[in-house]
């Protein structure tokens, strides 16, 4: 996926089509990332869901496809209380809630994906598909050719019929991408700085405290749920923060381990080894300040690791030294 591409069968990612005439305003009051900022068809955001104290709910996008349609894709393991949460807040509304079960998804990925995905696919699609930006997803009937991932890669998720997707799969591992496994994606994504639902955050966790501040839209005065808490904990002061920790020794950064700092003792969430890095790298909440001298306590030694900012990884290339 870093020197060429890969893909990956992310069907157990949960699909699901909004529609009604009031939509688009109920996903104003259920997101903390606004979709009034989804001017165009196609366009695609990343947001958390919240609930009233701030917590997350989930971490999702969503397209905005017409006026009347939106399509959402969220976590499988939260596919239950997602679901039960847009028909409670949302059904009342008008807004029909259909989580499309007849959907697969795969992802290909690398910075040879989009050429290689599209030479697989019929003319008239793959033009359409090579010209779309990032964030951006192209209807295409029965499927949804869109320029996202979760690797840090350029490449496209496309979510098609599941009837079809056995033979478009076999049709790319024809073209050469070699299929990967999701203990490769969980790594490509950690690598790119992107936050694992139930692993870096929950629902005890607010988007301050999970490095997501930057999918909080907080300008336009919009009322939308768990706003209230998140600037009440802005205007108090964040405790917490998370940040990107790097192990020069050798080992490997689990979740779960302390973390000592000179503020006090945080904990890994995300780790693992980075084979592009060539070194342990992991998430870390710590308490918020300068940390000064951080170490991990691993199996009761204290090693030593830097604090960094993330991604670890940019377009296939190690951003540290």
């Amino acid at each position: 996926v870093r020197r060429d591409c890969g893909m990956f069968d992310v069907s157990h990612m949960c699909v699901v089509d909004l529609r009604g005439e009031r939509v688009g305003e109920r996903l104003r009051r259920l997101l903390a990332n606004d979709v009034a900022k989804l001017a165009q068809r196609g366009t695609a955001l990343y947001s958390c869901m919240l609930r009233e104290h701030g917590g997350v709910i989930d971490d999702l996008i969503v397209y905005y496809m017409d006026d009347r349609w939106y399509r959402m894709v969220v976590n499988a393991g939260t596919r239950d209380k997602d679901l039960q949460w847009l028909l409670d807040q949302a059904g009342p509304y008008g807004v029909t809630v259909e989580p499309r079960t007849d959907l697969a998804m795969i992802a290909v990925q690398g910075p040879n994906a989009r050429q290689k995905a599209a030479a697989v696919m019929d003319r008239e699609l793959a033009e359409r598909a090579l010209q779309l930006g990032p964030f951006f997803g192209l209807d295409a009937g029965e499927r949804l050719v869109a320029r996202t991932g979760y690797t840090g890669e350029d490449g496209f998720e496309i979510m098609l019929p599941a009837k079809a997707a056995p033979f478009f799969w076999q049709a790319l591992l024809e073209a050469g991408v070699k299929p990967c496994g999701l203990g490769a994606r969980d790594t490509l994504r950690l690598e790119a700085g992107m936050n694992l639902y139930g692993q870096d955050m929950d629902e005890t966790i607010t988007p301050w405290e999970a490095g997501l501040g930057w999918t909080v839209s907080m300008d336009d005065g919009r009322d939308f749920i768990g706003r209230a808490a998140l600037q009440a904990q802005r205007d108090g002061g964040v405790g917490r923060a998370m940040v990107g920790i790097v192990m020069d020794e050798k080992g490997v950064l689990r979740h779960g381990q302390a973390v000592l700092t000179e503020n006090g003792q945080g904990e890994i969430l995300s780790g693992t080894f980075s084979p592009t890095l060539g070194k342990a790298i992991a998430f870390a909440r710590i308490p918020a300040g300068e940390p000064g001298s951080v170490r991990v306590d691993i199996r009761g030694r204290e090693v030593p690791v830097r604090v960094v900012k993330v991604p670890f990884v940019r377009e296939g290339q190690a951003v540290l030294a």
